[in-house]
């Protein structure tokens, strides 16, 4: 079997410049192009040490950079795309959150430390598919599978928890029943991990086209409840069904509820927190007029998932494009300080209770 693409074209001089060392295309790449998906990220595995990497690379008229050499990557950057090269490595300890591992020679060595089948195949420079450990019949039937025994998986790094969903939401069909089971035994081990990295982690699992059976699955194994405690699932499908906007982690989020830290971006954390109070307690139109029409039909959406009805969205955009006809300028001098301010309120939700109708000359009389 063989993959194509242009990817393979344009990334086989990297391969090249590495030789008489064996270098082959390994993850995502190999994966995505399979499945007849758009590959975006290009890894590359080899035996040869980083350093030999780098001055093959350079000899080559390749730049580099030292990404992780002392873990064994060097990107090599050609006809401006980035390319991971990652010698072949085996573990030699983990603790569940990061290896130490130990160069290898073998492909079979490099395979065995991946976390699904379907990321452990491989392929030469010219396409000719190479799997080490039987993941190309899980690759077709779109089965997420641990390699070899999940729990060992799991415990070597426990984001491999979410990243299970992730890749089931995204790629998956049928639920592994021992991947399952093993994520549910492991799920404290979530504890231990960055909030940076189970943040990124869930904002690319709800980033999926459809994330609600893997995220109900999370839910009944205790997952979710680690990620984020207090969160409700239900009424993600609902949210999912009634979109017709692309999908937006932020917004499923708001609907999930729930508190934690996520590490979110603080443009990121705001969205969320103004999507989420105007859902549940807010005047739609008015949070249209206050922070835009696209926070404002978020909000709806929310609202609607969290009722089971349909968004109200009507009047969104003429509420955003509203501009407030009065202004301090018209109360004074005869209003000043704190009794201007609360006059100004005043007018102000009169004019939202009016659905922005009223005129300066209405709400000045």
């Amino acid at each position: 079997m063989k993959v194509t693409g242009d990817w393979l074209t344009t990334a086989r001089p990297v391969c090249d410049a590495l030789a008489p060392h064996r270098a082959l295309f390994v993850g995502g790449c190999v994966r995505n192009a399979l499945l007849g998906v758009p590959v975006s990220d290009i890894d590359i595995a080899t035996d040869a040490r980083p350093e030999r990497v780098r001055d093959l690379a350079e000899a080559a008229g390749f730049r580099t950079i030292p990404t992780g050499i002392e873990h064994g990557t060097v990107t090599i950057i050609a006809n401006g795309v980035p390319h991971e090269v990652t010698t072949f490595r085996r573990d030699v300890e983990t603790d569940g959150r990061r290896a130490t591992v130990a160069f290898s020679t073998d492909v079979a060595e490099d395979a065995a430390r991946r976390d699904f089948t379907m990321n452990a195949l491989y392929a030469d420079a010219f396409g000719t598919v190479i799997d080490p450990l039987g993941g190309l019949p899980d690759l077709r039937a779109h089965h997420v599978r641990f390699v070899g025994d999940p729990e060992a998986r799991i415990r070597e790094d426990y984001l491999r928890i979410l990243r299970f969903f992730r890749f089931h939401a995204i790629y998956g069909r049928d639920l592994d029943a021992d991947g399952l089971a093993a994520c549910a035994a492991n799920a404290d081990g979530i504890e231990s991990l960055s909030r940076e990295r189970v943040g990124a982690e869930m904002k690319k699992l709800l980033a999926a086209r459809d994330p609600a059976p893997s995220v109900a699955a999370m839910a009944h194994a205790g997952v979710l409840g680690r990620v984020l405690p207090g969160s409700d699932a239900r009424a993600l499908p609902v949210l999912v069904h009634l979109e017709t906007l692309s999908p937006d982690p932020i917004r499923r989020l708001a609907v999930l509820g729930g508190e934690a830290d996520l590490r979110l971006s603080r443009s990121e954390a705001a969205r969320l927190t103004l999507i989420r109070r105007a859902a549940l307690e807010g005047n739609i139109l008015e949070t249209a007029w206050r922070h835009g029409a696209d926070i404002a039909r978020d909000a709806a959406l929310v609202r609607a998932a969290l009722m089971e009805s349909l968004p109200e969205t009507e009047g969104i955009d003429a509420a955003a494009a509203a501009r407030f006809p009065v202004t301090a300028a018209d109360l004074m001098p005869a209003l000043s300080g704190a009794a201007l301010g609360a006059r100004l309120k005043e007018i102000e939700a009169r004019w939202i209770a009016s659905g922005f109708s009223l005129s300066r000359e209405d709400l000045l009389r």
